[in-house]
């Protein structure tokens, strides 16, 4: 007799899957990663940066070196005090940029009105002639424009990474030279005559400079009249042109600032009226 086949029985037994967990701490986690690489590159190029680069950036990212207004405060308009009474500026961020009526007010203090509004008119005038040149708009930084006792001062101011002139060259830029070609036409059309001077910043601790200061620059501020004289200026409108090397620091903490490199163009006050029956 045959025996029943008896059916065969497979048991399977099904784990329980994990719950979920998510994937949110991995992009924390790399989100830190990237946050700490950041830091460490941040310090790395802290430790890397000279004291003269981080003032620059200071500078740069100070927002008192911004005007509120959009009268061009900064940019060709009024700046940093170039006269004796400005060198006592204590640091690039005290000196750098001020309004339009606190650097009027500053520089003309005491004056008559008069010479203050022939003033005001000259530099809204060769604002003017410089805003219509746009291949040197970039430059605006770099031209600062400030009454003083003397005159009427346009300063062509180096500053970090844009210099207007190349290192140890007494010939400009081409950049430069865009720029004295649209100032000639209005200082030609302005009473007074010119003093041209040349300056430049402290050799830092341990260099040797390259060429003897006091020749670099007057050689610039030779090279300044000569291109204003190309421009259209007849040479009788010169009264001077001189170089001061470093002798004369915008900013006197900080003698070797980019800042301290300059040419300075002064508009001159007119001579005063004799008084009646005196001969100069």
């Amino acid at each position: 007799m045959d025996k029943p086949i008896q059916p065969i029985i497979i048991k399977k037994v099904k784990k329980a899957a994990h719950a979920h967990h998510g994937g949110a701490w991995k992009i924390a986690y790399a989100d830190f990663v990237t946050a700490m690489m950041a830091f460490f590159l941040l310090m790395w190029l802290i430790s890397m940066t000279t004291q003269e680069q981080k003032i620059g950036l200071a500078e740069y990212f100070s927002p008192e070196a911004l005007s509120p207004s959009t009268s061009g405060a900064g940019a060709v308009l009024m700046g940093t005090s170039l006269d004796k009474s400005g060198n006592k500026s204590s640091s690039p961020r005290d000196a750098r940029v001020i309004g339009q009526e606190d650097g009027t007010r500053r520089a003309t203090s005491g004056r008559p009105a008069a010479g203050l509004q022939a003033h005001l008119s000259a530099a809204a005038s060769i604002r003017q002639a410089l805003q219509n040149v746009p291949e040197i708009t970039e430059l605006s930084r770099n031209i600062v424009i400030e009454p003083t006792k003397e005159g009427l001062n346009i300063s062509l101011m180096d500053e970090y990474g844009r210099a207007m002139f190349p290192e140890n060259s007494v010939q400009p830029y081409d950049r430069t030279r865009l720029v004295l070609e649209a100032l000639a036409p209005a200082l030609r059309r302005l009473p007074g005559r010119l003093s041209i001077t040349g300056h430049t910043a402290a050799a830092r601790p341990g260099t040797v400079r390259a060429v003897e200061p006091w020749a670099l620059t007057a050689g610039r501020a030779l090279a300044v009249r000569e291109i204003l004289s190309g421009a259209g200026l007849p040479n009788d409108r010169f009264s001077s042109v001189a170089g001061r090397a470093d002798s004369e620091p915008v900013f006197p903490d900080n003698p070797d600032l980019p800042a301290n490199r300059r040419v300075t163009i002064t508009l001159l006050n007119g001579e005063p009226p004799l008084p009646p029956g005196v001969r100069p």
